[in-house]
């Protein structure tokens, strides 16, 4: 399995003949060159930061091989529209994409605020593998190998990263969701991740569009 970063919290994974974009948002500049050499999708939330939705909407109506999935809140009218290209999913759904198995975790946005209400967030598991928690640190409550760690963002602080690296135990962490951090701010939130730090598993942090193999 392969792993290509992109700008913020998108990543494309390739397992096999199968490939997958997740979360091409608006944070990420090349998001609509991604979108249109993929052909499957999937968002884990309704923030334009993780669905770019004038693009994916245009593709999907130019493109019958392209399909789509995430929540009902941003995918619901094109899974209205166009139901053999736009599926809702929720925690607890298992798919088969392309020979890639997905299962579906989370349920809600972490709090941003007490005012503003929480948004449905799905997390992807992609082969038993590697897991995509959108903006959410609910523990999925399987064994994952290869966890993506946002690492900055406003409904998050340091302690909730480092506390949810400790839940999920994964062998390895791979930080995502950067764009909001300078690179001062992620050379420090990476001192934590090293032996005898806070989470003894080193942070690693590729550069957009470096390939990680998993």
């Amino acid at each position: 399995m392969r792993l290509t970063k992109h700008a913020h919290a998108c990543v494309e994974i390739d397992a096999g003949d199968g490939h997958l974009l997740i979360d091409p948002g608006g944070f990420t500049p090349d998001a609509d060159e991604l979108i249109a050499r993929t052909s499957v999708i999937l968002i884990t939330h309704e923030h334009m930061d993780h669905a770019n939705v004038g693009a994916i909407g245009e593709a999907l109506e130019s493109r019958q091989d392209l399909r789509v999935y995430g929540p009902q809140a941003v995918v619901g009218e094109w899974a209205e529209r166009l139901p053999a290209q736009a599926k809702v999913v929720a925690p607890g759904d298992a798919l088969l994409i392309d020979g890639i198995e997905v299962t579906v975790h989370g349920g809600l946005h972490a709090i941003v605020h007490r005012d503003l209400p929480r948004v449905a967030n799905v997390g992807y598991l992609i082969d038993g593998t590697v897991f995509h928690p959108g903006d959410s640190f609910e523990v999925p409550g399987v064994l994952i190998d290869v966890l993506l760690l946002p690492v900055s963002g406003p409904w998050m602080k340091l302690s909730e990263a480092i506390d949810y690296v400790r839940a999920v135990a994964p062998a390895r962490v791979i930080g995502i969701h950067e764009r909001a951090t300078s690179e001062i701010g992620l050379r420090l939130l990476g001192s934590h991740f090293r032996p005898g730090g806070l989470v003894e598993i080193p942070l690693e942090l590729p550069a957009p569009g470096e390939l990680v193999e998993l």
